[in-house]
């Protein structure tokens, strides 16, 4: 058998060996992990798909209000999970509630 030779550690500009995070036990990681961690989210769905709503009626406050934020602000697809269809429905249904004095257009400083 042969004898394995000891691996080369990663050396500065000046020799010495580089400062940093060390590898192994109580060091930040695993040894021999490269490389961002893998993080799987799970994918949102859109409630009203779920629910086969065919219209968001824009009189029904409490089923808007999840999809504003409390300064006036409609959230996002990316935040919610909507489809493109639904955030359409849901983006003029809350302005015509607004405009109707069932939601804010946006809370007092």
């Amino acid at each position: 058998m042969s004898e394995q030779q000891p691996i080369p550690r990663p050396s500065g500009p000046s020799g010495a060996p580089r400062e940093g995070r060390p590898s192994g036990p109580g060091g930040g990681g695993p040894p021999g992990r490269r490389g961002k961690r893998q993080y799987f989210r799970k994918k949102k769905v859109c409630r009203f798909c779920v629910e086969k709503v065919d219209f968001i009626d824009y009189k029904k406050v409490e089923m808007l209000q999840p999809f504003v934020q409390e300064r006036g602000k409609i959230l996002p697809r990316r935040m919610t999970g909507t489809c493109s269809k639904h955030q359409r429905w849901l983006g003029v249904a809350v302005k015509r509630a607004r405009n109707i004095a069932l939601l804010p257009f946006a809370t007092e400083l």
